[in-house]
């Protein structure tokens, strides 16, 4: 009898020290270092266990939920939203949160994360609700920014805090994307016509630029040639007169050169009237005599003072085109008015057919 008395409190030792072992083994607790423990004693919230080494009162602390305190990302299904043009569309986002509170995490909301999830849900179709189709395709910044702004506040009671809100995507139904297509192409086709007319107009633009520098250029090139070529003649025409009045021209010669300026008169097409004396050699004479030459000698006084007015002009025109010009303009009427003193008989203008039938 003793020995199975001893037998049975050696059993009963060794199941309560197994017992005992069990329970510490239970009590002893370690958290890690993204985590928190929230502790019940007899059923009430007690404390929360951070990361480290922690001991629990065997049957009276119970370890009620254990809560992860890193930031988590949770992608929620599709919403169909419908906007205010009444278009239904599909929004997929994705939330970014994190437990700031454990305590009010577990206690202040059965299911945090089903929470955030219908409250993204409503909050994203008010948000939507107030804007048409195109406005919710290009405000995904202004919708992210509201949504936030409302998660953030409706889940600080919770120990929640949302970071970021993004929409993922936004689908339109088929008709309305066929629409968007047709809409876009039509876009690119006119910023393409419109690329090409700017082409056009600026090379237009290009061409008619480079013709007006073509026509200036040109312009003052024939300008630039008129002015030398009437500096040329008019120095030429005051040379001959030089030589004219200087020089002691021939009469000989000077009937000469009026024989062959006789033809060039009769051709030319102007409006200035030219009168021929019927007599060559009287005519001759005029002009010989309009010229300054004369069969008789003249003082040394008057061709002295001649000489000198005739140098004085000479001198102003070469300076000036324009003068040298005019002072052969000059000359040659007082020429022409004195050869019609000392013309014809008749004193009729030049009339090739007359002067043909003479």
């Amino acid at each position: 009898m003793d020995d199975i008395g001893t037998i049975i409190v050696w059993v009963a030792l060794a199941v309560l020290a197994i017992f005992v072992i069990a329970a510490i083994a239970r009590a002893i607790i370690v958290v890690q270092q993204t985590q928190a423990y929230l502790v019940e004693r007899l059923g009430r919230y007690h404390s929360t266990m951070d990361a480290g080494l922690h001991l629990l009162v065997p049957f009276i602390d119970k370890v009620r939920a254990k809560v992860d305190l890193r930031e988590m990302v949770y992608s929620f299904p599709p919403q169909s939203v419908i906007t205010s043009d009444n278009l239904v569309v599909d929004i997929d986002t994705v939330i970014y949160f994190q437990v700031t509170d454990p305590k009010s995490a577990v206690y202040e909301i059965a299911n945090y994360i089903t929470g955030v999830e219908q409250l993204t849900t409503t909050t994203l179709r008010n948000i939507v609700g107030t804007m048409d189709l195109e406005q919710t395709l290009t405000s995904r910044d202004q919708i992210n920014g509201q949504l936030r702004g409302v998660l953030d506040d409706a889940t600080g009671k919770w120990g929640i805090r949302v970071n970021r809100v993004e929409l993922k995507s936004i689908e339109p139904p088929l008709s309305i994307k066929d629409s968007m297509e047709k809409q876009m192409r039509a876009e690119r086709d006119r910023r393409a016509a419109i690329l090409t007319a700017e082409g056009v107009k600026q090379s237009a633009i290009l061409t008619a630029e480079g013709e007006k520098q073509s026509a200036i250029l040109k312009a003052e090139g024939e300008a630039q040639s008129r002015i030398l070529k009437a500096e040329g003649e008019a120095r030429a025409i005051l040379q001959v007169f030089d030589a004219i009045h200087e020089g002691d021209a021939d009469s000989k010669l000077l009937s000469y050169q009026y024989l062959q300026m006789l033809p060039e008169v009769a051709k030319a097409n102007n409006n200035q009237m030219w009168f021929v004396p019927t007599e060559f050699t009287g005519a001759l004479k005029a002009v010989a005599a309009g010229f300054g030459v004369t069969d008789e000698a003249e003082p040394l006084e008057r061709d002295a003072e001649r000489a000198k007015q005739r140098t004085s002009r000479i001198t102003s025109a070469l300076a000036d085109p324009r003068a040298a010009l005019e002072e052969a303009r000059r000359q040659a009427e007082g020429f022409s008015a004195e050869a019609e003193q000392a013309g014809t008989g008749s004193g009729k203008p030049f009339d090739p057919d007359a002067e043909k039938g003479q």
